[in-house]
């Protein structure tokens, strides 16, 4: 497919004193160079991939004006892709949204703020501000070269992507999401108590509706040759339907009115409640938006829609729909730092930002707020599990519509989060395995993805055929903790190495501003904290020794606690002071930077 104007793509670009030329095109010749048309536009509506002849394209040197290579190869030199409009490249927050609504949304904020009443909500709306430039970062590095995240994190050392590719599956391995949604479906159809044989095996009525959505999902990526475009549709057809149950629930329970409770509830904030399970508050911080590994996945599906340079880099496709597949290039792609290109990045990343606010965090913050008024209105200071506080002391207050719609916001939230969650450990495990072996070994990228798909569909049938909820203190909502407490102590570290990625590797244009730099040291000083109390407590616990506890206020830690905050705070340090040494090394290296300077660059 070629552009339907405009220079070609691949072709080299004006530099030395060439670089204002634009200078003398009138405003609108400008425009036109810099902002896609309505037509070319329109091709991100599904995923736009336009092949280079890769072979062909300029190395990058190894200059200040382009990446540090690390340990990969050099970059190939290609145009930055003019830039489209915000309609044209909703997506990918949206699947992030979808994978947020059965986790923070509907379950961990609800039941804590219940719990506690709305002097935790500054946790929920810190939380979802913090993943706004934890997740925009993550975007950074693939839209500047169209590498995934996985492949930056290789480029400073191997043993990166296996990091968190073993970290992914403890967090996500489990499907909590399909077993409570199911749970949700079989109380809703007054089967809960109910067993079925299935080749002369009595199984609960709840496992065989949760082993049937873990098939839905599996079908559900063959009906495109394009395996991102199944998972989008899905998702925000789902999405609709989730939050505009939440919004008629929250009419129809007459909860409205609590939210006129948020902004007083907000000034009274509460630190840390007593009796707070450390767990449960860790995984609210990591859901208050998707979290954990399932962020990751952001670098992902950008380079799949074709942002910037992800525009060139291939999609997964199906392997048995027949198409031919399309290269995954190691090395990936730059642009010159012509005038023009630096145009075009800060208006890439005005369009970046806007797409994840206006999608990811106007929603999260409309839909979740929505849902806390109705449980703290309806099951003050419940002692419940959330999914047990929704279908036992909620949904049994109300019959008709409202009642449905309980059944209808929790049954969909859970489903599309289990859905985000098999396609991000999938999509993110596949690229991880293969940018750190398959590639090197010969190995197909479709395939694997299509290998790890049926693979994790069948590990998440083992697990919901042999679960036992008396082993599992709790049912289905014990995976659910277990997932988000492992999913904010992955945060920590994958917030800071790609803080220190962005800010060492990248060039001045295309490096994070102060205020950028600023919030990421926050993020990973926020997720740092909390997982070192969470694994304090759990050390604790699981060896019976005070002298191993952690204490929110630091000091009263035992000796192992200490040495756990050493730890922290010598990391934290480290990742501020390579990034400080990062920005001031690259300060006035590269002409004309200040072309990329915007709020929030």
């Amino acid at each position: 497919m070629s552009r339907p104007s405009g220079p070609a793509s691949g072709e080299t670009e004006p530099s030395g004193d060439d670089r204002g030329g634009e200078r003398d095109r009138t405003d609108e010749d400008v425009s036109e160079s810099i902002y896609a048309s309505e037509i070319e536009g329109r091709q991100y509506r599904g995923t736009w991939y336009l092949p280079l002849p890769y072979d062909r394209l300029a190395r990058a040197p190894e200059t200040d004006e382009y990446p540090d290579r690390g340990s990969g190869g050099a970059f190939r030199i290609a145009e930055l892709p003019r830039v489209p409009r915000v309609r044209h490249v909703v997506g990918p927050s949206a699947i992030m949204l979808g994978a947020s609504l059965g986790s923070g949304e509907t379950l961990f904020w609800p039941v804590l703020v219940a719990q506690h009443g709305w002097g935790l909500y500054w946790a929920f709306a810190v939380g979802v501000l913090t993943q706004f430039f934890i997740n925009t970062e993550l975007q950074r590095w693939t839209v500047a070269t169209g590498e995934s995240v996985f492949r930056s994190f290789g480029r400073v050392h191997a043993l990166w992507p296996w990091v968190f590719l073993a970290a992914g599956f403890v967090s996500l391995g489990w499907p909590g999401w399909a077993a409570g949604a199911a749970q949700v479906g079989t109380t809703a159809l007054g089967l809960g108590g109910t067993t079925v044989g299935a080749l002369g095996v009595e199984l609960a009525s709840w496992k065989v509706l949760a082993v049937a959505l873990m098939l839905v999902i599996w079908l559900s990526y063959h009906l495109s040759a394009v395996m991102y475009n199944a998972v989008e549709a899905f998702q925000v057809g789902l999405l609709f339907v989730a939050i505009g149950a939440a919004l008629l629930l929250a009419v129809f329970t007459g909860s409205l009115g609590e939210l006129g409770n948020v902004p007083a509830g907000a000034l009274d904030a509460k630190a840390f409640p007593p009796g707070m399970d450390i767990a449960v508050f860790l995984g609210g911080l990591a859901f208050a938006g998707a979290g954990g590994y399932l962020n990751l996945s952001q670098s992902l599906w950008v380079r799949e829609k074709g942002y910037g340079m992800g525009n060139y880099q291939g999609r997964v496709k199906n392997p048995l729909i027949g198409e031919d597949p399309e290269p995954i290039e190691r090395d990936g792609f730059i642009f010159r730092p012509t005038r023009l290109n630096l145009r075009r990045w800060r208006g890439w990343w005005r369009v970046i930002q806007l797409e994840h606010l206006l999608t990811f965090v106007v929603g999260l913050l409309i839909g979740a707020t929505v849902l806390m008024s109705v449980s703290v209105h309806h099951a003050p200071g419940t002692t419940a599990n959330a999914i047990d506080m929704w279908l036992v002391q909620i949904a049994p207050q109300f019959g008709g519509l409202a009642r449905l719609l309980i059944f209808v916001v929790l049954f969909v939230a859970l489903f599309t989060t289990e859905y985000a969650i098999v396609e991000s450990f999938v999509r993110n495990s596949a690229d991880a395995l293969f940018e750190s072996y398959g590639r090197n070994a010969g190995w197909n990228l479709s395939r694997i993805f299509w290998l790890l798909l049926t693979g994790f569909t069948l590990w998440g049938i083992f697990i919901i055929l042999f679960f036992s909820a008396s082993l599992a203190r709790g049912g289905p909502f014990f995976f659910l903790v277990v997932g988000a407490a492992m999913s904010g102590a992955m945060m920590w570290p994958y917030t800071a190495l790609t803080l220190v990625v962005n800010t060492t590797r990248l060039p001045e244009h295309l490096q994070p501003g102060w205020t950028r730099v600023a919030a990421m040291w926050w993020a990973s000083g926020f997720y740092g904290y909390f997982t070192v109390l969470l694994v304090g407590d759990t050390l604790a616990t699981l060896f019976g020794s005070s002298a191993l506890s952690t204490s929110a206020g630091v000091l009263g830690s035992g000796p192992g606690g200490l040495a756990l905050w050493g730890v922290f705070v010598v990391a934290q340090a480290y990742a501020i002071l390579r990034s400080i040494v990062g920005k001031r090394a690259a300060a006035d290296t590269v002409a004309d930077a200040a072309e990329t300077k915007q709020p929030l660059s």
